[in-house]
């Protein structure tokens, strides 16, 4: 009998019809190990040089160097160090490092990070899992404590990504990304609950946990990697916006400026509508600057910014184009209306105000287009023309441009 089995067990292992694959546990831990900590480095590294306003990196990274540090104290359950301390140093790393990534993605996207949730969370959490290992053993009830509050910390996750995420890619891998690390979790205590913990033991060979770890290791990396793909769409964001807006008063630049009017200046050509320029310009600026200061008089420029940002469309946009002047473009409308805008502008700087911001004026020349073949250099050398007849005839006041010498096709709006 045992020449005919021996031969038999043979065939059946060589024969490639049928493999039998399994994951060996510590093989995935340490290639997760390794992984997790090279992207704690890039998590890092990213948040000593993005800017301020993208929170979260740090604690990403904390996150998965925890997660790192309890799969090495897995590993030595069976070591030098006594099983209780490492199954315990385990626990408690893991569970701060899941309540860490819920820190960083509030942080991420500027809500109130939960320090006080997580805290008491960790906290509970802990004295459960050690009550259920040292007083009444009970492996099925551990992963179930487990399980609960990781799929906690990742449900709030979820939510932030539904509430406050963008329509864009990033943040939609993300949240997928999340979900899948829920359900898995949540299907990991559930069974735990249902076999006694016997099928989700994580160093018990076994196909559910072959899975279970190379979709949890997997998923944990892949997570790391979608929150640092939103971290550079943000980033990409942020660059563009700084490369279109005036740093101090945060509306468009000269460069912005000229991209806003050139998508107008296509619509003009499909639609055959008039659009009016308005250059504002503060009078006697200078002075205000040597006599309260630049710091005043930046907050000047942060004022009138507002108080034209006010008086506008959401079509509207307004720009610095450099100093104490302004641009702003208002399109399908004529002169009537842009006379309307340009007289509330001045009626407003001039109202007395609350403030400790010095009295100061506005001289505004209005110039109207309505023909797409003049060009951004066209209208404003028109509109500053207005402008400096404004200043000429005394400042604080309204001055109107000569029509364009161009054929003109659309009525004034």
């Amino acid at each position: 009998m045992q020449r005919q089995l021996a031969p038999a067990r043979q065939s059946a292992s060589t024969n490639p019809m049928l493999p039998v694959i399994q994951l060996d546990p510590y093989t995935i831990i340490l290639m997760s190990t390794l992984m997790g900590g090279a992207m704690s480095v890039v998590l890092f590294s990213a948040s000593r040089s993005f800017p301020s306003e993208i929170g979260g990196l740090r604690e990403w990274g904390g996150a998965l160097l925890c997660l790192v540090t309890g799969a090495v104290l897995l590993a030595l359950r069976n070591g030098p160090m006594p099983k209780v301390v490492s199954m315990l140093g385990m626990n408690a790393t893991l569970l701060w490092g899941i309540g860490l990534t819920l820190i960083g993605t509030e942080k991420f996207y500027g809500v109130r990070p939960s320090w006080r949730m997580v805290q008491g969370c960790w906290g509970l959490g802990m004295a459960a899992i050690a009550y259920w290992m040292l007083a009444e053993p009970d492996f099925a009830t551990r992963v179930a404590i487990f399980s609960t509050f990781v799929c906690a910390c990742y449900s709030r996750q979820l939510w932030l990504v539904v509430r406050h995420g963008e329509r864009q890619f990033p943040t939609l891998f993300f949240g997928m990304l999340m979900l899948v690390q829920t359900l898995v979790v949540i299907v990991r205590g559930v069974r735990a609950l249902y076999d006694g913990g016997i099928s989700v033991d994580l160093l018990r060979p076994g196909p559910f946990l072959s899975v279970y770890m190379a979709t949890s290791s997997f998923m944990v990396l892949m997570l790391a990697v979608g929150f640092m793909t939103m971290a550079t769409r943000r980033l990409q964001t942020i660059l563009e916006r700084r490369s279109t807006r005036d740093p101090l008063t945060q509306v468009l630049n000269r460069r912005g400026f000229a991209d806003v009017y050139a998508r107008e200046r296509a619509l003009m050509q499909r639609e055959r509508r008039a659009t009016t320029l308005l250059s504002i310009d503060l009078d006697h600026f200078k002075s205000i600057n040597d006599r309260y200061g630049h710091a005043t008089g930046d907050r000047v420029l942060v004022h009138v910014a507002g108080v034209i940002g006010k008086a506008l469309r959401a079509s509207d946009q307004v720009a610095r184009f450099g100093g104490e002047e302004f641009v702003v473009l208002l399109p399908d409308t004529g002169l009537e209306r842009a006379g309307n805008v340009a007289e509330r502008i001045q009626e407003v700087l001039r109202a007395p105000r609350k403030d400790d911001l010095p009295a100061y004026t506005a001289s505004i020349g209005i110039a109207c287009q309505l023909n797409a073949e003049e060009d951004l250099d066209g209208i404003l050398q028109r509109a500053d023309g207005a402008l400096y007849r404004a200043k000429a005839l005394g400042r604080n006041r309204v001055e109107v441009a000569e029509p364009a010498s161009l054929p003109t096709r659309v009525a004034l709006g």
